[in-house]
């Protein structure tokens, strides 16, 4: 398939998980796919992974302002454009309110929403350039309903939510062409939360709240992720698209 060639997509936590997977079926697609994280080693091994070509693994701290700046001059010196942009870095850690720093808070809401603020900032004019620019924002169940012992991660999500709402109806205003929308999964199997699944108590827990009685697989959220910053969703932004297993329908 080839709904992405000569395209060119920047995906931010690209070494594992979901972004990794989106990574592969985006070159899979035809893309030119730039890989940022800030795992170097990960992040060679992750683009090797995608057999070769143009692809290009980027060390970068995502809440690193400078270094959005050279990135945006690399990508305009190197492409001239950008066509899409999944901002997919992001972390957080079950704690009560009472019992997170604010170091811990401020942490989390640097990775996980200061970062999609900056790449947006800054790619925004490569995205206008290539005419048919699309932005995926990764935002989570958490961001729409909540739950105890994930403050930081909820109101950093949340944050992404609106933010991304913003940027469509700033864009359309603009009427530069570019899209944004936000993607909302619920419990995935990731390299991190695997050993939780490979226990069957914890995982019972977590997935009391999933009427499909599994976790998703990041190749669920990577398809999803594909539909929003392809052309067959031309007339979506400032949507949310949620992949939960019927845990929000509840």
């Amino acid at each position: 398939m080839s709904r992405f060639t000569d395209r060119i997509a920047l995906v931010t936590g690209a070494a594992s998980g979901i972004g990794l997977a989106t990574a592969r079926r985006l070159a899979a697609e035809g893309a030119t796919v730039l890989l940022v994280d800030r795992d170097a080693e990960r992040l060679a091994a992750a683009r090797d992974a995608l057999g070769g070509g143009t692809h290009e693994a980027i060390t970068l701290d995502v809440t690193d302002e400078q270094g959005w700046i050279a990135l945006a001059e690399r990508v305009e010196s190197r492409f001239g454009k950008l066509d899409v942009l999944v901002s997919n870095a992001g972390f957080g850690r079950f704690r009560a309110i009472a019992d997170t720093s604010l170091e811990e808070w401020r942490s989390i809401l640097s990775v996980n929403l200061d970062s999609v603020f900056l790449a947006t900032k800054y790619m925004m004019p490569l995205l206008a350039a290539s005419g048919h620019g699309a932005i995926v924002n990764m935002s989570s169940i958490r961001g729409i309903v909540a739950a105890p012992g994930t403050g930081p991660y909820c109101a950093s999500k949340g944050g992404v939510r609106m933010f991304t709402k913003v940027t469509a109806l700033e864009c359309a205003e603009a009427g530069n062409g570019v899209r944004a929308n936000s993607i909302h999964p619920g419990h995935i199997r990731t390299p991190l939360s695997a050993p939780a699944y490979a226990d069957p108590e914890i995982a019972r827990k977590l997935l009391a709240d999933v009427p499909v009685g599994r976790p998703g697989e990041p190749d669920e959220i990577a398809d999803a992720i594909l539909f929003l910053a392809s052309d067959e969703s031309r007339y979506m932004t400032g949507a949310e698209l949620v992949v939960d297993g019927g845990s929000t329908a509840q």
